[in-house]
């Protein structure tokens, strides 16, 4: 049975449309979600992502045991985050995710929602002889996070922490609206704005007290369906679609978060090192859709008539009125300002590879 977050009660009462997702009754949007999707843009948005999982990572083999299972380094100063991907032996991967450093042995590792239990069984199978206590605060930990180049100003009535003093991938200590939370500046939509991770009772709280200090700056719930395509104009990946056990960290273009000239022995990284020694057969590219149609995940991708990939992700791209996607294709045809083909019921429209983000205006600060 899928589970209900502890703001469920509010999405009700905002008229949500609510769909399962990742094992929790999600809030997909509350209006249109073009216009939740502008206003995170051009305002500031919250979401309610208290689907994700949280996993505390503590001991003196903290440290060590991370960089055994992750392809990036956690070896980073207390109070950063960095993004990661965690791999098979195949260098198919596992999950991506977010780890706060939050002490010298004490980490958070967030992860996504439909992988929590398979991620938790996958992270318990490898504590080995580490000196490591490691537990499952998903049920108890509430995730509220606004978006938006008016978010700093929305915090800062929510809190008396300096946020000037958070950067980017960066946390802090403090109270929100009066409850305890980690305050970190991390982000899915290429906008500037932070996420409070707090426990599940104080959720609503939080919530309530955003949602009334925002009024004036036109704060507006977001769902799901426009924090997708938030993440999909700024070339964010997302877990079963675009990246899977079928995919590895190189073929998705994530080798900036894979170390593999560290010393560290990660899971995965004999075959991602052959991989970079080698190359891959294959790349994650951005879409641009230059005829008319819109790209979905599955969609075949052609040049001339031979098929060289597949859509992992298509949506129309509110901020820029195109529609964009991400697939894979053949690395010969992965080159920015490749033509290539897409098939739509049986006829084709032209496409073009494109660099990305597509979405470059956005306010994330650096």
């Amino acid at each position: 049975m899928d589970k209900q977050t502890p703001l469920y009660s509010r999405h009700v009462a905002l008229g949500a449309h609510i769909e399962p997702f990742g094992g929790y009754l999600m809030p997909i949007r509350y209006g249109s979600v073009i216009d939740e999707h502008l206003v995170v843009r051009k305002g500031v948005g919250i979401f309610d992502l208290s689907h994700m999982g949280e996993f505390r990572v503590k001991g003196a083999g903290a440290l060590e045991f991370l960089d055994g299972l992750l392809t990036n380094n956690a070896d980073i100063p207390v109070g950063k985050a960095f993004y990661s991907a965690m791999c098979y032996p195949d260098a198919g991967i596992v999950d991506d995710l977010i780890v706060y450093r939050l002490g010298d042995d004490e980490f958070l590792m967030v992860v996504n929602a439909a992988n929590i239990d398979k991620d938790w069984a996958w992270v318990m199978s490898h504590t080995g002889s580490f000196d490591v206590r490691i537990t499952n605060e998903s049920d108890q930990t509430a995730l509220v996070a606004i978006q938006g180049p008016k978010s700093q100003e929305l915090a800062a009535l929510l809190t008396t922490v300096d946020l000037d003093s958070v950067g980017f991938y960066a946390l802090a200590r403090g109270t929100v609206a009066g409850r305890q939370a980690i305050i970190s500046r991390t982000g899915y939509t290429g906008e500037d704005g932070f996420e409070f991770y707090i426990s599940a009772e104080d959720a609503p709280s939080v919530w309530d007290a955003a949602m009334k200090a925002g009024e004036p700056l036109g704060i507006t719930p977001v769902g799901l369906a426009a924090r997708d395509t938030l993440r999909l104009e700024v070339g964010y990946v997302l877990y079963g679609n675009d990246i899977d056990h079928s995919t590895s960290p190189l073929e998705a273009r994530m080798g900036w978060a894979v170390k593999l000239s560290s010393d560290k022995d990660f899971v995965g990284r004999d075959v991602l090192r052959r991989q970079k020694e080698d190359g891959v057969s294959r790349l994650l590219v951005g879409l641009t859709v230059e005829g008319k149609g819109v790209i979905r995940h599955g969609t075949e991708l052609f040049q001339v008539d031979r098929r060289i990939g597949v859509v992992t992700s298509g949506s129309m791209a509110p901020s820029l009125n195109v529609v964009v996607g991400l697939g894979y294709v053949e690395k010969a045809c992965s080159k920015a300002g490749t033509k290539i083909e897409a098939e739509l019921r049986g006829r084709r429209i032209p496409v073009t590879i494109t660099r990305t983000p597509f979405y470059t205006a956005g306010s994330r600060r650096q």
